[in-house]
């Protein structure tokens, strides 16, 4: 099993120089724990709240924990004890250093809300999802990505070119490091251990289940429709529960990280925008294919959700790419009573930069008809681009460059 050197490296090292806590959030498995394991826990003692008897010690006495575990130490799962915060608090307080208290958390909502009530002021939380395909398949510096061609041109190199069969061998694979690293070679057997494992330690944690499969199909069905605007009557009526019990348990998939949503653009001078639902996108296209049944890349390449998973796929790859810079990220979608779409607008430097997501390897100009939809924003509408199979960096015209989905 091989490690692969993880992009917010350098970013975890440098505000562990700064901050005297540091809390690593993210899904399950996406790898905190080996990040800080490998980087820094060389240094300091390890503890994991996963360890029962530890959980009790930090829930019940978090005094006497941290006096049995001194900093600098790594907690791993600390929210299983939010009690150790305060006392961490006046850890920080009476002068401990730099990357005293090194943590890892899988529910991110509930931790982000913890820690800043607790720690405020005192505490660094960085996110870290599944590998990015630059982590896999590239190389060099991780940039945050920006639709302008003299950034494109930066990232190129990084990149490592492959077609259309290849960009689907990349998306079934997944982004799960213990199943891409060879630590777990058979995929299924991963993937369905990986949805035991995060509703036996996720959701149990969040809800009483009284059905456990009925809640494995649940996100199954969530999952046959990534990259659509949400309907939760339908994902609902497809497993048998109320609609709001289906909003009950999407938000706990949120809070755990397994899904997210893009928000629909609006403003007030696009009076013609469909204000209504987000977007549902899974962070790990892998877990997706798995769950809707596509047993091979090239099954997936031409099955019925191709268009649907490629959009998932590259949505989840540009917030990957602010998310190990440890940057803030403002993208939506937009759709109006008229049926104009697109599919991501990033906001940047004041400017509105529209996205199409299309399988082709060869756009053509119509894809990007609905962008002048933006010139009536309030934002002035920036350079777009098509996000597409296509081998090389190119362009439609001089407002719109032609992207491959590799050198995301």
């Amino acid at each position: 099993m091989e490690y692969i050197k993880r992009d917010i490296d350098l970013l975890v090292l440098e505000v562990s120089k700064n901050y005297s806590a540091v809390i690593i959030t993210g899904p399950r498995q996406v790898g905190k724990t080996t990040t800080l394991r490998r980087l820094l826990g060389q240094e300091r003692r390890f503890v994991s709240l996963d360890n029962k008897e530890n959980r009790q010690l930090a829930q019940t006495d978090p005094e006497l924990f941290l006096s049995l575990n001194p900093a600098p130490v790594i907690i791993d799962e600390v929210q299983y004890a939010p009690e150790l915060f305060p006392y961490i608090k006046m850890e920080i307080d009476n002068g401990v250093p730099p990357g005293s208290y090194l943590m890892t958390g899988s529910q991110m909502y509930q931790l982000m809300k913890l820690a800043g009530e607790s720690l405020a002021g005192r505490v660094a939380i960085l996110r870290m999802l599944g590998l990015s395909q630059h982590e896999i398949y590239g190389c060099g510096k991780c940039l945050p990505f920006a639709v302008n061609l003299k950034e494109l041109q930066k990232r190129v190199p990084y990149g490592n070119p492959t077609d259309v069969r290849g960009q689907f061998e990349r998306i079934w694979s997944g982004s799960l490091p213990a199943h891409i690293s060879g630590k777990h070679s058979n995929r299924d057997v991963f993937y369905s251990s990986y949805i035991d494992s995060y509703i036996d330690r996720d959701i149990k944690d969040m809800v009483y289940l009284k059905d456990e499969y009925l809640f494995r199909d649940f996100v199954r069905a969530a999952a046959c429709r990534a990259g659509e605007m949400l309907n939760i009557h339908a994902i609902a009526t497809d497993v048998g529960v109320s609609d709001e019990t289906a909003k009950t348990w999407l938000g706990y998939m949120e809070k755990s990280g397994v899904i997210f949503y893009l928000r629909p653009f609006s403003n007030n001078l696009l009076n013609r925008t469909i204000k209504k639902a987000p977007k549902l996108y899974f962070f790990d296209t892998g877990l997706v294919a798995y769950l809707t049944k596509y047993s091979s890349p090239e099954i997936l390449m031409n099955g019925a959700i191709n268009g649907a998973i490629l959009e998932n796929y590259v949505v989840s790859e540009i917030i990957k790419t602010y998310t190990n810079n440890g940057l803030p990220y403002y993208a939506h979608y937009y759709r109006d009573i008229d049926n104009k779409e697109i599919d991501i607008i990033l906001e940047s430097d004041g400017e509105l930069h529209p996205i199409e997501i299309k399988k082709t390897a060869s756009p053509q100009t119509e894809l990007v008809n609905a962008f002048k939809v933006l010139d009536k924003a309030s934002i002035p509408r920036g350079v777009g681009a098509v996000i597409c199979t296509k081998k090389e960096l190119s362009a439609l015209d001089k407002g719109a460059m032609i992207v491959p989905v590799w050198a995301i």
